[in-house]
């Protein structure tokens, strides 16, 4: 695909993507309110995703979308809905008048952080189970992608992507990371599948302590994964212990979301 609009460029996935989906004869458009440096073969907008006529003006003559941009974990429900649930629906809006094809969403895991480890592997497509406002500014997406696709035709790939960091830092993210490099695997088969249509997969590496999610319908899309976070686990019990099976945090796929602490809090 010739031109995609990224957004949320300057945040960490889409500060990973960016090298890794960079390509001869591709132009990569980011977008983001924070400022951003062009490097070859980019283009940069400083923008919001609540704005409606420069999301238009964005996505215009672009091939794809890939949405990143948003409250990056849980927040107070004001903020959720503005920048989440609002940018979410501005960004398929906005690529609906424009004309774009095809819109890659980050989803999360968090929309089915309630999943309990008794039903692992939690499976493709699975009802929404939120475990935070955050969760479900999530599932609201997924909804939206559903609906840009069914009304409007629109190709809607979301990817309920579960922790994407340089590196596992925990016993449960030996079970849950996705490498940087598998994220450019996966973002890059989105792109390139043909007529995928409306599809929900996940997104994590093939990780020996795996086996939490699915990942057919991630290979239906053409994601093989590579990295396995088995290698950093002598580092991780150095520094963490051996992993406790009582630890609340493998009780759900959502891991600390779905702990008491993340309550709001009740008004006095």
């Amino acid at each position: 695909m010739p031109t995609i609009l990224i957004t949320g460029a300057a945040g960490h996935i889409g500060t990973m993507l960016r090298p890794r989906l960079a390509g001869p004869g591709r132009t990569l458009r980011l977008l983001d309110l924070a400022p951003l440096a062009a490097g070859s073969g980019e283009e940069v907008i400083q923008a919001s995703i609540t704005d409606m006529d420069a999301m238009t003006s964005a996505s215009a003559g672009t091939d794809a979308v890939i949405h990143l941009a948003g409250q990056a974990g849980e927040a107070a429900w004001e903020r959720i809905a503005e920048v989440n649930i609002n940018g979410t629906y501005v960004v398929f809006e906005a690529a609906r008048r424009a004309g774009v094809p095809r819109v890659v969403f980050a989803s999360s895991n968090h929309a089915v952080g309630f999943t309990p480890a008794a039903d692992f592997p939690a499976a493709d497509y699975s009802y929404p189970q939120p475990d935070t406002y955050y969760g479900v500014s999530k599932v609201t997406g997924e909804a939206l992608a559903f609906l840009y696709h069914e009304r409007y035709g629109i190709d809607a790939i979301c990817l309920r992507i579960l922790t994407c960091t340089d590196r596992p830092r925990n016993h449960r993210t030996l079970s849950t990371w996705l490498s940087p490099d598998d994220a450019g695997r996966l973002f890059e088969a989105c792109l390139t599948v043909p007529r995928p249509g409306f599809r929900v997969a996940y997104g994590v590496s093939a990780n020996s302590r795996g086996g939490w999610v699915s990942l057919a319908e991630a290979r239906e899309l053409g994601y093989e994964p590579q990295d396995d976070a088995e290698r950093f686990a002598p580092e991780v019990i150095a520094a963490c212990g051996e992993p406790d099976p009582a630890d609340p945090v493998l009780d759900y796929l959502g891991g600390e979301f779905t702990l008491p602490s993340y309550n709001a809090d009740v008004p006095s």
